[in-house]
């Protein structure tokens, strides 16, 4: 009949052989063995009534495959659904139209190729290549495809994390040449390390301005979770003369308008040519935005902040991404030097002052004669 395997917690390698001699495994999802059993019995069963396993197989096609995985996103409430989109949409370029099941390694590794003679980077195209594992993977899952059906996807290395931050000195140079709606986005992400669109979604009902209090609501931020935070008195000012200024709009034009930034009572959407204008004209090009979101943790644990709460703070789930953010600079290093070398001279007075008590005991005994045992 065959064996039923186990393999890890919760799966079973259930491996036997056709009438004709050809051999069968696959990887199934099931609690115990009894029901690996039964499974084994069933597929064994079927073949040897003429009913082969995953007989419509090579009617799959690619754009099947890519359709179930948008649909996965969507029915799952993913955020990137729009990021998966836009890797299908490459990956159709190559793949449209093509049975599932033939495609293969050497084929994977085609697309790389074209994706690079494209100049796409590793990180784009590895996150194409995630999005064709995980298609194969909802396919076997629903047993449309089998385990030998799905080719190796090798993933590329990638390059390092970005390391970008800001000085105080190279921020208040591009403060100064930011658009006057963009200047409250910019120093709330330099203190609170928000990401940009925590910050531009922030409506008015979420602002204490007596108790200098922001909540983010359950479901709008990146990890689903529900933050509070308490801003700095000099943000505080900053929230407040933002507020003044947007009741003034509101009773000039008769409007109402529910963010806090805003352009002419208008919600802003982006603003990346008046941030890279000022960033080139500050004489720091190339900083993005989302650099702030890494000099605000980093300025966090400077301050003696406990790590703890500003993760709670930035909304980092994750000590390894923190960490990831938490960013030396030549500053730290330098100061890390200066304190080894007072560490270093404070040790060094004591161990002269201790070679001279040495010395001179020498000196004692050489005259006096030697030294009582």
């Amino acid at each position: 009949m065959g064996s039923a395997r186990p393999r890890g917690s919760s799966s079973w390698l259930v491996d036997f052989y056709a009438p004709n001699g050809k051999r069968y495994r696959e990887t199934l999802q099931l609690a115990n063995r009894a029901e690996a059993e039964r499974e084994l019995k069933k597929r064994a069963g079927d073949l040897a009534h003429g009913q082969p396993l995953f007989a419509n197989a090579d009617k799959v096609t690619f754009d099947d495959l890519a359709k179930d995985f948008i649909r996965d996103y969507e029915v799952n409430g993913h955020r990137s659904v729009g990021k998966a989109k836009k890797s299908v949409e490459r990956l159709t370029e190559f793949f449209g139209g093509w049975r599932a099941v033939n495609i293969t390694t050497q084929d994977v590794r085609t697309y790389v190729a074209t994706r690079q003679r494209a100049a796409a980077a590793n990180g784009s195209v590895n996150r194409e290549l995630a999005a064709l594992r995980r298609a194969f993977r909802l396919a076997v899952k629903a047993r449309v495809l089998s385990h030998d059906h799905v080719p190796d996807i090798p993933m590329l290395k990638e390059a390092p994390p970005r390391a970008g931050f800001f000085e105080p000195e190279q921020f208040q140079a591009v403060l100064r040449h930011l658009r006057p709606e963009v200047k409250p986005v910019a120093l709330f992400a330099y203190e609170t390390g928000w990401r940009l669109r925590e910050i531009i979604t922030l409506e008015w009902r979420q602002v204490d301005l007596t108790q200098g209090s922001v909540r983010l609501d359950p479901g709008t931020t990146k990890n689903r979770e529900g933050r509070l935070i308490y801003v700095s008195p000099q943000l505080l000012e900053v929230l407040r003369a933002q507020g003044t200024a947007t009741r003034d709009l509101e009773r000039a034009k008769g409007i109402i308008v529910p963010q806090v930034s805003h352009r002419r009572g208008k919600r802003i959407l982006r603003f990346l040519a008046s941030w890279q204008t000022a960033c080139k004209t500050a004489g720091v090009p190339g900083m993005f935005f989302h650099d702030l979101r890494r000099t605000a943790v980093r300025n966090m644990v400077r301050a003696g902040v406990p790590e703890r709460v500003a993760m709670q703070v930035s909304g980092h789930k994750t000590r390894s991404v923190f960490e990831r953010y938490n960013i030396i600079s030549v500053g730290d290093l330098q100061e890390a030097a200066c304190r080894i070398a007072t560490y270093h001279g404070m040790s060094g007075k004591i161990l002269m002052h201790g070679l001279e008590a040495v010395a001179n005991r020498r000196e004692r005994s050489t005259t006096d004669g030697p030294a009582p045992r």
